[in-house]
């Protein structure tokens, strides 16, 4: 593998040492989508003749464009803007059909601006999706014009805890600062489109039955105490705050989901299905008729069928269901993709249980962890992921089948938040690690961490440009 700043790397690359084209290559390089060529496949040829770079797609092309444009920056350009680019064979496609990072907005609101420099940051690493997380129990995101309430009251939170929260902590501390936002649809409309530009797709999260404290806090018949006001949920955690499950409130989540269908083209709609306690639905009379009626043997069994029956509204519009792995424990639709969050076993339970899972273990690819000594380091949740256990991490765990093999469709990283108050915080904390996260989404050859630094040091002036901050290599 050359030393050429290219990341992530491509998956085959020859480089003709001491042999140069000298030309304007970003301008004069020959462009064309082919139909010898697989979807996800593209080519680059650098000769003495010049650049020609071919591809099965025009996502393909985009990715063709990424990588030269990388290559080219081997070079200093003259006092004529030409280049000395060096010859080159460049034949690549990804391993993974999903490779996308995950931004949690909810627990602290991200400008519009920021989002649309991270979509480039994504663009740079040839990554194609962004995971929005939308809607949390901290804080609604997105406008919804059926119910006004949802942002103009679930949008904002009086104030937020300080410090870290520890497991049974029942007193905090809090900054006494009012924090919140949202995006209209005019703005995810934008967002949407300027990652489809990039080659992007943007799939919403609306978290659902549990962490909708916000949406509680803003229409007080959703919960299971009707009579009792909330509010947006100041502290971190799990809030035994959920849905009800009455059809009244099924009805409630389907309006919601049509006019997020209409924002978000993507054939992929998250349903969150995380972390929802059932004490409530154990304690109301409600839900212990529905749960009856259904002939449920628990109450926790509720979630399925409050998703199945919210997830209708997908099936019409020909969208797919997204979830947790949470999700394979709660009688699930078949063709539910799943997202292993809890470690990689749970992905393998996915895929033994025939759905087409994404790979995102907290284990290795939440960013939101430690990626040093704690003690010099911004707060964190915990953990520690350095940047060298971020390039060693593979998606697809041992020992499984070459059909449940075919049922991991990809794989994504995580920046939850809670510790996070703005998109200094997010760049620190996502990036270099989602440069190393990157070559295994992609399925770049393994080579020696110290080979990834030599390409990832001047990789980092990229990032420099987009303006987004970073980490600092140790």
């Amino acid at each position: 593998m050359s030393d050429i700043a290219i990341v992530p790397a491509p998956r085959e690359l020859t480089v003709h040492e001491g042999r140069w084209l000298t030309a304007d290559p970003i301008g004069e390089a020959v462009r064309d989508v082919v139909e010898n060529l697989g979807n996800t496949e593209y080519r680059i040829e650098v000769t003495a003749e010049g650049a020609r770079l071919t591809a099965g797609s025009e996502d393909a092309l985009r990715h063709a464009e990424t990588t030269y444009a990388q290559l080219v920056e081997a070079a200093e350009p003259d006092e004529h803007g030409k280049v000395a680019v060096p010859l080159a064979h460049v034949a690549d496609a990804p391993r993974f059909g999903w490779r996308g990072m995950m931004l949690d907005v909810a627990r602290h609101f991200m400008p519009k601006d920021f989002v649309l420099k991270i979509i480039d940051v994504l663009a740079l690493h040839r990554l194609n999706v962004l995971h929005f997380h939308l809607t949390d129990d901290q804080g609604w995101r997105v406008e919804i014009e059926a119910y006004p309430r949802l942002t103009e009251i679930g949008a904002w939170r009086a104030e937020t805890m300080v410090g870290k929260m520890s497991h049974g902590q029942t007193e905090f501390e809090y900054d006494g600062t009012p924090h919140g936002g949202f995006y209209t649809k005019d703005d995810l409309r934008e967002i949407v489109a300027y990652a489809a530009e990039r080659g992007i797709t943007v799939v919403p999260e609306i978290d659902l039955p549990g962490h909708m404290q916000a949406a509680i806090t803003a229409y007080p018949e959703l919960g299971n105490h009707p009579d009792r006001q909330l509010a947006v949920r100041q502290v971190w955690g799990i809030s035994d705050d959920v849905l009800n499950v009455n059809d009244a409130t099924v009805e409630f989540v389907k309006t919601v989901l049509r006019e997020v269908l209409e924002i978000f083209p993507s054939p992929y709609i998250h349903l969150g299905g995380d972390e929802c306690p059932s004490v409530q639905w154990a304690e109301s009379e409600a839900a212990q008729k529905r749960q009856a009626e259904l002939g449920l043997d628990e109450p926790g069994q509720l979630q399925g069928w409050f998703t199945a029956q919210v997830a209708e509204v997908l099936a019409e519009e020909g969208r797919r269901l997204v979830g947790w792995d949470e999700m394979v424990d709660t009688d699930c639709p078949r063709d539910a993709v799943i997202m292993a969050w809890r470690s990689a076993q749970r992905g393998e339970i996915a895929v033994k249980a025939g759905h087409e899972t994404v790979m995102a273990p907290c284990e290795s690819v939440y960013f939101d962890y430690y990626q040093g000594d704690p003690a010099s380091e911004p707060l964190a949740i915990g953990g520690n992921i350095p940047l060298e256990k971020v390039y060693d991490f593979e998606p697809i765990p041992d020992g499984l089948s070459a059909e449940e093999q075919a049922l991991i469709v990809g794989t994504q990283c995580q920046i939850w938040t809670e510790y996070m108050e703005g998109p200094e915080q997010v760049g620190y904390m996502l990036l270099p690690r989602l440069s190393a996260f990157a070559e295994r989404a992609w399925g770049s050859p393994k080579t020696s961490y110290d080979e990834f630094l030599t390409r990832l040091r001047p990789h980092l002036t990229r990032i420099e440009r987009i303006g987004v901050n970073y980490r600092p290599l140790d």
